[in-house]
C-alpha cells in the first residue's frame, strides 16, 4: 500500500505533466510490484488529512513490536485533487503490475492571464517528523521547465541516537542529496549528488522507436511523402511475435570518499496495449469487448559488471485477474543463485453487469452494437489484492490489499520454510485513512 505522501507525490506528478515511469531507477517497476511488495511489520496505523487542495497533513504510528510515530506536512503550489481513502481509485493505492504509457516528451501546465502565457514554476515541499527519535526527513521538488526537474531530499538525526561505535568512527546518518533529471521522451538523464560520502552519479535511460505524440501520428497520416522503411526498433514486430518497445539504460557513480565506483545497465521489452496499435476508433470500441490480441508482458535485465550480478525477470498478465512474474539472480563470481516466482490475483465483487477496468458499467442495449458507459464514482468491482511470491531460500510471503469500510487495510506475513523453531518470521497490519476537505 502507498503512504499517503507517496500518493500525494504521484498526484503531484500527474498534475504537472511528469513522467516518473521513464527513469532507469524504475526500469524494473513491473516486476518488482509483484516480487518486492513490503509485507507490514507489526502493527502500523495511519491518518491523513486535506484540508485544501494546496496542504496535506499526516499522521502515523507503530504500536507493535516498538511504540514509535511520525508527523508529516505536505505543500504543494498547484491544486491536487486528492480523495478520501473511501473513495480512491483502489489501484492508485498499489504498487501493480501494468503496462506503462508511451514516453512523451513533457509539455508542462500551460497558464495564461490576459491573454499572455505565464506559466509558473511548480513545486513541492514534504517534511515528516519521528518521535521520540527526532529523525527529520525532507524533500523539495520543482519543475526549472518542462523537461527538468530538481529534487532535494535531506535526512537529519540527532548526534545523541548514534551508538558510540559510530560517533567514534565520526559517522552521521545525516544525509542531504542533490538530483537533476532531464526528460525529452526518448532520452531521459539523472544526476546525483550525495553529501555524506561525495558520491556523483549519473543514470540514462534511451527509449527506442516512435514516441507517444498524437499530433506526430497525425502529421504522419496527413502526409503525402512515401513513408521510410522501418527499422527493426520500432514498433511493428515480425507475425507471430510480441509487439512492444525496448528501452535500455546505464548508471555510473563514484565516491570520492569511499574511493570506488561502480556501474550498472539493464535492458526492459514492453508489450503495447491494444490502443496503442489500434488507429480508427470503431476498431478501439470493438476490442475492448473481446481478450488482447497480446498478453501484457514485461522482461528486463539487470548486469552489474563489477559486483558480477545477474538479473532477469519475466511478467505477464494472464488473465483479466491474475498477473504471474518470475525472477533469476545469479552471481559470475560466487555462483550464487536465487530463483523467485510471484503472483498478482485481484479479487472483485460479483456485479449484474460487467465492467470495464476503467470503473464503467457495460451494458447492451437491443440495438446490436450499442455500447452504454454509466460511469461509477463512487462504486467499484474491485475487493482487493492478493500477492505471494516464494523463492529459492525458502522463504514465503503472503500480503492482502483492501478496503474495509472507509479504511485501506493491508495484512501480511514472512515464513521460513527451513526453520522449524521459527516458521513465521514476520506478521503485520496496517490501516490507513485520510480524508478531504
Amino acid at each position: 500500500m502507498h503512504p499517503f505522501a507517496s500518493y500525494v507525490l504521484r498526484s503531484y506528478y500527474n498534475a504537472t505533466g511528469w513522467n516518473e515511469d521513464n527513469l532507469y531507477a524504475n526500469l524494473t517497476r513491473s516486476s518488482s510490484a509483484i516480487l518486492d511488495f513490503n509485507v507490514p511489520r507489526g502493527l502500523h496505523l495511519s491518518i491523513s488529512k486535506s484540508p485544501n487542495p494546496l496542504f496535506s497533513t499526516s499522521y502515523s504510528m507503530n504500536a507493535m513490536p516498538s511504540l514509535n510515530g511520525s508527523v508529516g506536512y505536505i505543500f504543494t503550489s498547484c491544486e491536487l485533487d486528492i480523495k478520501n481513502s473511501g473513495d480512491v481509485r483502489f489501484k492508485d493505492m498499489i504498487e501493480r503490475f501494468k503496462l506503462y504509457s508511451q514516453p512523451r516528451r513533457p509539455e508542462g501546465k500551460e497558464e495564461w492571464l490576459a491573454g499572455q502565457r505565464v506559466d509558473s514554476r511548480d513545486y513541492l515541499l514534504y517534511g515528516r517528523l519521528y518521535l521520540p527519535s527526532g529523525r527529520l526527513d525532507a524533500l523539495y521538488s520543482t519543475r526549472i521547465s518542462p523537461t527538468v526537474q530538481a529534487l532535494v531530499a535531506a535526512i537529519s538525526d540527532p548526534r545523541s541516537s548514534l551508538t558510540g561505535e559510530l560517533r567514534a568512527r565520526g559517522e552521521n546518518v545525516s544525509n542531504i542529496m542533490f538530483s537533476l533529471q532531464h526528460d525529452i521522451g526518448k532520452w531521459c538523464t539523472e544526476y546525483t549528488w550525495s553529501a555524506e560520502d561525495g558520491m556523483w552519479g549519473v543514470r540514462v535511460l534511451h527509449n527506442f522507436g516512435r514516441l507517444g505524440n498524437a499530433a506526430e501520428s497525425s502529421e504522419d497520416s496527413s502526409s503525402s511523402v512515401r513513408p521510410r522503411p522501418k527499422r527493426v526498433d520500432e514498433e511493428d514486430a515480425t507475425g507471430g511475435g510480441l509487439k512492444g518497445r525496448v528501452s535500455a539504460g546505464a548508471e555510473f557513480y563514484i565516491s570520492a570518499k569511499e574511493k570506488s565506483a561502480g556501474v550498472s545497465t539493464g535492458i526492459r521489452f514492453t508489450t503495447l496495449s491494444d490502443s496503442s496499435t489500434l488507429s480508427s476508433p470503431t476498431q478501439s470500441s470493438s476490442s475492448s469487448r473481446g481478450p488482447p490480441s497480446q498478453p501484457p508482458t514485461t522482461i528486463t535485465a539487470l548486469f552489474n559488471p563489477m559486483m558480477g550480478h545477474v538479473s532477469a525477470a519475466y511478467a505477464a498478465k494472464v488473465s483479466r485477474d491474475l498477473s504471474l512474474c518470475s525472477r533469476f539472480d545469479f552471481n559470475v563470481y560466487s555462483y550464487d543463485s536465487e530463483w523467485t516466482m510471484g503472483a498478482e490475483w485481484w479479487m472483485r465483487r460479483a456485479l449484474s453487469q460487467p465492467i470495464s477496468d476503467n470503473g464503467t458499467v457495460l451494458s447492451r442495449n437491443n440495438d446490436p452494437g450499442y455500447l452504454q458507459q454509466e460511469s461509477l464514482h463512487s462504486k467499484s468491482d474491485i475487493r482487493g489484492v492478493v500477492k505471494t511470491r516464494i523463492s529459492t531460500n525458502n522463504t514465503v510471503s503472503l500480503l492482502w490489499e483492501g478496503r474495509l469500510k472507509q479504511m485501506l487495510v493491508s495484512l501480511g506475513v514472512v515464513s521460513d520454510l527451513s526453520s522449524r523453531s521459527k516458521p513465521i518470521k514476520a506478521i503485520g497490519l496496517e490501516l490507513s485513512y485520510f480524508s478531504t476537505g
